[in-house]
């Protein structure tokens, strides 16, 4: 990679350690510690310090399945930590004497530990524990039954051994509280520890004459019927793990790297695109005209908003839904889906956009690879976990990936065409799109590949002109195998008077003087330009088709959990 790329590479102190460094001397530094944490900070008199008793065991977070089968790991995290918190994912120590003294006031019921064994979970030779969950599957065997039951925090089900008086009214879809003994398993066994219950209590039953979700193979096509139950499915409770792990992550991502997380509007003025595929905003009151007295939409991207806040903010990004009134009935289309945009101000070539692009997901990759949610994808990915360790481990590897031009890459196609490589349905010519057949070609040729300075004329209105060619702007597009297009971004027109032109042969004003400009609902666009401008750029990545990426699923339908699609909104 050329020195001025490597530059360019967003590598700076974070936010916390700049304002720090600015405003304190070094000598007053001092790590905050929240005193509800540690029992080494002075405390008030006994007069008038207020009274820190644990809990009430109903007043607790119920303990995770997988605190149970996976101590020390949590799904969210890529270490191992022996410290509790509150959230309901998180890794919660088991000990075998009562641990709740140590817990802030909103704690995971841990139990009180009456063995003599290591306390983890692993290898305890008896810890109380109380579990919730839902039955996956029953085994009745004379005296004794084994149930199967699951939390959705893991894809491995805790085994409950209930005597049969306890097994009364439970089916597959029962919610449960199971009280017992923690303890190792016989040997021979799948599971190290098993849960011999106590005390066996229905929350929800589970009519199994009616209950949907039985025991056997559903198709994907069946369960899109079922978009409420599907969660319950091992698979796609991963999936949602999968997500909110990619959100975290990314999240740590960009600020690490002093981005601003942004909240910009759904309801918009304008259609940022100009496609004119948008979804009209209306009230349900009949007689009164618009309920904003203009037409509003909800949007298709937040580039423009992100625009004006990085105006304020050097570097912003959000992930928001947003929506398209495409009538593309395939599986790589939606109507609703979440997209993560970014805007950078003071860049004026594409290499910090492509670096940041290609550093995030790498980053995001190596996270996933390690974590236990990672692990859980790959265990039930089935006979596709090669291919995805193969998907993973090329996202990873070192050096960076291929970029090359719009005109690189109609040539490339060309050639594979008349050396009888390859057959497309649709010859690759310039001045045209890149169809999906062209993208998954190169993609699959190159692996990750980034595609830039496409013809302005099939871009839209707002991309800066690519240095030295105005044919073409300052654009690219990342490619990926079998998805095809992940990533979309460009250099900004910052330049009023060139903005404007811009708009106009896109036909987004017509007329002349600023009649034009208020009628198209970008008067505040284009004030931007007109106060304090400078260059700047941007992208917007799919979240959704990169779940799927990364999940193996070949419909995008299937990683969201209630999907909307031309002719469908079910639930």
């Amino acid at each position: 990679m050329p020195m001025c790329a490597r530059a360019a590479r967003l590598s700076v102190p974070s936010t916390r350690q700049f304002l720090c460094s600015r405003a304190c001397p070094p000598s007053s530094r001092r790590p905050i510690i929240n005193p509800r944490f540690s029992s080494s900070l002075p405390t008030p008199s006994s007069a008038s310090a207020p009274s820190h008793s644990s809990p009430a065991p109903e007043q607790q977070l119920p303990r995770t399945i997988a605190s149970l089968l996976h101590p020390g790991s949590a799904a969210n995290t890529t270490t191992t930590t022996t410290t509790t918190t509150t959230t309901s994912t998180s890794t919660v120590t088991t000990s075998t004497t009562d641990a709740r003294s140590d817990q802030p006031d909103i704690g995971i019921d841990v139990g009180t530990g009456t063995g003599t064994g290591t306390g983890n979970g692993i290898g305890a030779d008896s810890t109380n524990v109380t579990v919730h969950g839902w039955i996956k599957s029953v085994r009745r065997m004379g005296k004794v039954s084994f149930a199967s039951v699951t939390d959705g925090t893991t894809s491995t089900p805790l085994q409950a051994v209930l005597a049969k008086p306890q097994v009364a009214g439970l089916s597959t879809g029962s919610s449960v509280r199971i009280s017992g003994e923690w303890k190792q398993s016989r040997s021979g066994t799948v599971q190290q520890n098993e849960l011999v219950a106590a005390d066996v209590q229905l929350l929800g039953g589970a009519d199994p004459a009616t209950y949907p979700l039985q025991k056997k193979y559903q198709t994907t096509e069946y369960l899109r019927t079922l978009p409420h139950l599907r969660p319950r499915i091992p698979f796609n409770a991963a999936v949602l793990q999968l997500r909110s792990f990619m959100s975290q992550t990314l999240t740590s991502f960009f600020a690490e790297n002093e981005f601003v997380q942004c909240y910009p509007p759904i309801i918009t003025s304008s259609d940022c695109e100009g496609a004119g595929e948008v979804f009209t905003v209306s009230s349900n009151e009949k007689g009164n005209g618009h309920f904003f007295r203009t037409p509003k939409y909800l949007t298709v991207s937040s580039q423009l908003h992100l625009e004006a806040l990085a105006a304020a903010l050097p570097r912003v990004w959000t992930l928001s839904p947003t929506f398209r009134a495409e009538k593309s009935d395939t599986s790589r289309h939606l109507s609703e889906f979440y997209m993560l945009e970014a805007e950078l101000s003071f860049i004026e070539t594409l290499d910090p956009l492509l670096n940041v692009t290609e550093d995030m997901i790498r980053r995001l990759v190596s996270a996933l690879k390690t974590s236990r949610i990672g692990q859980d994808i790959l265990a039930l990915s089935g006979d596709m976990m090669p291919e995805l360790e193969a998907r993973w481990e090329g996202l990873v590897q070192p050096g960076g990936w291929k970029r090359l031009t719009y005109l690189s890459a109609i040539e490339v196609l060309q050639a594979a065409e008349e050396q009888g490589k390859v057959e497309f349905q649709f010859p690759a010519r310039w001045g045209e799109s890149l169809q999906s057949e062209h993208e998954k070609y190169l993609a699959g040729r190159y692996g990750p590949v980034f595609v830039t300075d496409y013809p302005r004329e099939i871009k839209p209105f707002y991309m800066l002109p690519s240095h030295g060619d105005a044919r073409t702007v300052a654009c690219f597009d990342l490619l990926f195998p079998v998805v095809g297009e992940l990533i979309g971004g460009s250099l900004r027109e910052h330049r009023y008077e060139e903005l404007v032109q811009n708009m106009r042969s896109h036909g987004l004003i017509s007329g002349d003087g600023d009649a034009g400009i208020e009628q198209s609902g970008l008067r505040w666009y284009t004030d931007l330009r007109k106060y304090g401008s400078s260059p700047h750029g941007g992208f917007g990545m799919g979240m959704d088709r990169l779940i799927c990426y990364l999940s193996g699923v070949g419909n995008i339908r299937d990683v969201v959990a209630f999907p909307r699609w031309v002719g469908r909104c079910d639930a």
